[in-house]
């Protein structure tokens, strides 16, 4: 066969540029390594539970063309992120807000909050920040720094945040109103019945292939006899840049996650909200989500994912990007090589570096799209 596109991962954005290049009458292959196609947002069914398989994805997005864009494929309900952090016993809302405040210092009202804070940032008298750690403290004070920030950092990072650079925190979101939405987007929810189906209805059309890796696909394909292999005029690449050069510079790095899931049938409500944080840095993992509460589930049974961040080595799922000063000098000698490539197009978190949340995927997949002539 010859298809205009070869597509590497069927994510989000191979999805969405997929969808686009079959509109205009393309030819597309896509190959997905996994067994299941949607990539990170792959939503499964347990306990008639739409399970979010690889982390809470949770869609918000300013962009009303994307919003409008993804409404075609899914309807979206009016769930709102309203986490809430452990530290303790005690128990906290997110992001930090008047009711955070007032559960820390028993304050009532936005001048009595930002006073507390000024007065913790005074008497550390932090002027240029050397790390993470101190960015953090001279920006929010000790008591938001050690019981919401401190541990989850390290957690997250897999490193004391003394031992991180101050970048990392360029500012933190402080509200002094009583708002626990965590996202300032307009447009926010979760797609009734998960995201799966979106993934499905935008290939509609295409030729997918699961459980087989880009290169392992182009190494068979390069074995068949002349005249039936399977052919192409672009590859769009979602993978690892690194990976696809052979980390022939050596590898970008990566935070991973591993997720533990259980199902619990004789327990109704498990905690009481979608996501809860763990703060402290002696609880392994950094969340619990119980999925049923994206979609307003009742009824018998629950199901709950415990999120533990981890290394990452080569062969590792990678997930976000450490987008550090070292790590971004090495990106751009990968980038260098694919801005020479003339059929190798390279899109998404993985093929950008770059760490994207879902309407910045579908509009970065639609951008490169519209490009193509």
């Amino acid at each position: 066969m010859h298809y205009d596109y070869l597509i590497a991962g069927t994510g989000l954005f191979g999805a969405v540029f997929a969808h686009e290049m079959r509109a205009r009458g393309k030819n597309v292959l896509l190959v997905e390594k996994r067994d299941h196609i949607a990539g990170n947002i792959y939503t499964e069914k347990k306990m008639g539970i739409s399970v979010h398989k690889y982390g809470a994805h949770i869609f918000h997005t300013s962009d009303r063309e994307v919003w409008d864009y993804v409404n075609r494929f899914a309807e979206f309900n009016h769930y709102i992120n309203s986490p809430v952090a452990v530290y303790g016993e005690e128990l906290y809302n997110l992001p930090f807000n008047m009711n955070t405040f007032s559960r820390l210092w028993n304050v009532r009202t936005p001048a009595q909050a930002k006073a507390k804070i000024a007065e913790q940032i005074a008497e550390l008298s932090i002027t240029e920040p050397r790390n993470l750690e101190e960015q953090a403290l001279s920006l929010a004070g000790r008591d938001v720094y050690e019981k919401l920030v401190k541990g989850y950092t390290e957690k997250q990072w897999g490193r004391d945040c003394r031992d991180l650079p101050a970048f990392i925190i360029k500012r933190l979101p402080l509200r002094f109103t009583f708002d626990n939405n965590y996202f300032n987007d307009p447009y926010q929810g979760i797609p009734k019945g998960g995201y799966t189906q979106i993934v499905e209805k935008l290939l509609e059309g295409c030729t997918v292939r699961t459980g087989i890796s880009c290169q392992e696909f182009m190494r068979q394909n390069a074995e068949k006899p002349e005249g039936q292999r399977d052919e192409w005029d672009k590859l769009v690449y979602t993978g690892m840049i690194d990976e696809y050069y052979g980390y022939c510079y050596g590898p970008l790095e990566y935070r991973s996650l591993r997720f533990e899931t259980q199902e619990l049938p004789d327990e109704d409500n498990y905690q009481g909200n979608a996501v809860v944080n763990y703060t402290a840095r002696e609880v392994p993992w950094t969340r619990i989500i119980e999925h049923k509460h994206f979609e307003f589930g009742t009824g018998a049974g629950t199901v709950i994912t415990k999120e533990y961040p981890a290394e990452w080595k080569p062969g590792d799922e990678p997930y976000y990007p450490i987008n550090d000063e070292k790590n971004g000098r090495l990106y751009e000698r990968y980038a260098q090589l694919a801005a020479r490539e003339e059929n190798v197009l390279f899109g998404g978190r993985l093929g950008q570096y770059r760490y994207y949340d879902m309407d910045k995927v579908i509009r970065s997949a639609l951008d490169l799209a519209a490009a193509q002539r």
